[in-house]
């Protein structure tokens, strides 16, 4: 069993100090899936580093538990707890592109822990790396395995990185968003393959995420997180059944799929409150829709239901409605209500010259070969790709990790130049991108702007938040005063989700949810006409992504935004697109209308990516 009890953790920031797990008390049994969820900058993330004891140099345990079976991790000196760390506790980090090594292959990577961990040691050690890198869905293994980070797809970095965690084959996993990066049908290999190893070796699963469908489909126990506490437990197949907490309500309601295209997602209204402040009352109270005049002034406790004593089957609620006698006052209507998210319009009509049009695109990259690397070859890595985007419209562009989807949008906002060759066009409004300089560029740049993957990899950690939103501005539109500037940047971090406080932050001070956003908003300040979005809602929770798309939404009403939505979110497609691209080895096999290409595929392997999406199956 790992466990803790009653954890806190506090962390020393410029601003006092941050309370940012406040009492966690958890059990996590041997073969068991146990799944922690809620939103960004909820203490999801923290709880992970704190059960490793890899908390950040301004981090500290004040008071608590933390148990491995019988041994106390809090106990051990560090030289004890780095055999702990990959040998009994494996752990999969949430940003594979900052989890590993640029300069090391990742063959080494993989060798390296795999001799710390066991008693394996060079040609055997390396035909391990290569089994796994086999297992979790790597393609061309013995050759790949000699590659380094930055030769991958951020789905494939991803999956190194769980390679290089289950090759230890630890007793517990913590795994912080391990799917995040993946497409729907390795993510299934990967969940599969960890069921597999569930069964196999009782291997136990703390399972970190924001994706309540792989919740469903995995965990035999959930618990709901908030502001650094734990609101909600149950079995999972209860909690999915029968949410008790409101803001386990609002979470499902807020999920985007088909069903609800022609219908209003809701967002939750507000952020987590600033871990900071000495709490009064509830601290999800602002946020919630049936919040009662006493819920500001009294302290709710982990309430356990149905009279149940056993760990495993307690359903449990942090809210005064499970209160006996608490609840007897009626709400008072002072909170604000959860909002409605617009479902999206239907595509204006085509304008005579669309907004981009891609013809025939090829992306092709050299690679260098022989001992002096003197030798040279090229890797299609798009071939002969054509769609067209309109005004106020938005297209898919679905497919496996790896298939081109990233180049093509890549490609499209000139960021290759230098770097791979190009045949075909990119028409922005009749202009080439690909024959454009000078000024022409930059006045494309202002109409054309990009969401990226890993936010944390795309933003500069030696700027705030309000220099990195400024600097677009600065170079693409100087005619902009500073004041104005100020204005824009301000009203943007409230459009996102974010709290003006963030803009006198650094990046490494948000969590990954919160830094997508402020990449979000670093692509809307210049107010372009094309975004191309390279999974913008991935790092996301639920809620969040429901206000992401309602706010995507309402600026393509507004400014008449058009969208290249790279995702492998195939929810996400059957809410938000006017037209889905499916990408396949370079190609695109297929596109159409939203409707008959999700609902009616025509080529096997499109049929094949839906049918390995998780469903939650809820009612509308």
């Amino acid at each position: 069993m790992l466990q803790t009890q009653d954890l806190k953790v506090a962390l020393d920031a410029e601003f006092g100090l941050v309370k940012a797990i406040d009492g966690l008390t958890l059990a996590i049994q041997r073969g068991e899936t146990f799944a922690l969820v809620g939103e960004s900058g909820c203490g999801k993330s923290m709880t992970a580093l704190a059960l490793m004891r890899l908390l950040p140099e301004n981090g500290r345990i004040t008071s608590g538990d933390i148990r491995l079976d019988r041994d106390d991790l809090l106990a051990l000196p560090e030289a004890g707890m780095r055999s702990v760390r990959g040998g009994r506790i494996g752990m999969i980090f949430q940003e594979p592109s900052t989890s590993l090594n640029p300069v090391m292959k990742i063959g080494a990577q993989l060798v390296e822990a795999i001799e710390a961990h066991t008693s394996l040691r060079g040609a055997p050690a390396r035909q391990k790396a290569i089994d796994w890198l086999r297992r979790v869905g790597i393609p061309e293994p013995e050759r790949r395995i000699d590659d380094y980070p930055f030769r991958m797809s951020g789905g494939q970095k991803q999956r190194v990185m769980i390679a290089m965690t289950l090759a230890t084959e630890p007793d517990f996993l913590i795994a912080d968003e391990p799917t995040t990066a993946l497409d729907v049908t390795i993510q299934a290999q990967v969940l599969d393959l960890l069921k597999q190893l569930q069964q196999e070796q009782g291997l136990g699963l703390l399972l970190i995420t924001h994706d309540l469908a792989v919740v469903k489909g995995m965990a035999q126990r959930v618990a709901l997180m908030y502001a650094g506490q734990i609101i909600e437990v149950a079995r999972a197949d209860e909690f999915f059944a029968n949410p008790k907490h409101p803001y386990a309500r609002a979470l499902l309601r807020a999920l985007p799929d088909a069903r609800r295209r022609g219908q209003p997602l809701q967002a939750i209204p507000g952020t987590v409150p600033v871990l900071t402040q000495s709490f009064a009352g509830c601290r999800f109270a602002p946020r919630c829709d049936r919040v009662m005049a006493h819920c500001a002034s009294v302290v709710p406790e982990l309430t356990g239901l149905h009279g149940r004593e056993q760990a495993g089957d307690l359903h449990a609620v942090r809210c005064l409605l499970f209160v006996p006698g608490a609840a007897s006052a009626p709400p008072t209507g002072a909170a604000p209500r959860v909002e409605a998210v617009r479902p999206p319009a239907a595509a204006a009509a085509a304008a005579s010259v669309p907004l981009l049009e891609v013809r025939n695109l090829q992306v092709r990259f050299p690679i260098r070969t022989g001992l002096l690397q003197r030798g040279k070859r090229f890797f299609n890595a798009v071939d002969d790709v054509s769609f067209t985007v309109g005004d106020r419209e938005t297209l898919a562009l679905v497919g496996e990790s790896g298939c081109g989807k990233t180049t093509t949008g890549k490609a499209v906002v000139q960021l290759l130049r230098g770097i791979a060759t190009f045949e075909g066009q990119a028409l922005l409004r009749g202009r080439n991108l690909f024959e454009l300089s000078g000024q022409a560029l930059i006045q494309a740049r202002r109409d054309i702007q990009i969401i990226f993957q890993d936010p944390f990899a795309s933003l500069n950690p030696r700027m705030r938040v309000a220099e990195i939103l400024d600097e677009g501005m600065i170079s693409l539109q100087p005619e902009v005063d500073a004041g104005a500037r100020r204005r824009r940047i301000e009203g943007l971090v409230d459009q996102v989700g974010l709290r003006r406080d963030a803009l006198d932050r650094y990046p490494h001070e948000f969590s990954g949810g919160q830094r997508q956003r402020i990449a979000i908003a670093r692509a809307l300040a210049v107010q372009p006409k094309l975004i191309v979005c390279d999974e913008p809602t991935s790092a996301l929770d639920v809620s969040v992504q429901a206000q992401i798309l309602n706010l995507l939404h309402d600026l393509q009403q507004e400014l008449g935004v058009s969208y290249l939505f790279i995702t492998h979110n195939i929810g996400v497609v059957e809410y938000i697109a006017d037209r889905v691209a499916v990408m396949r080895a370079g190609r695109i096999v297929e596109q159409g209308d939203s409707a008959s290409v999700l609902e009616r595929p025509s080529q096997d392997y499109t049929r094949a990516l839906i049918d390995a999406v998780p469903r939650l199956d809820l009612p509308v």
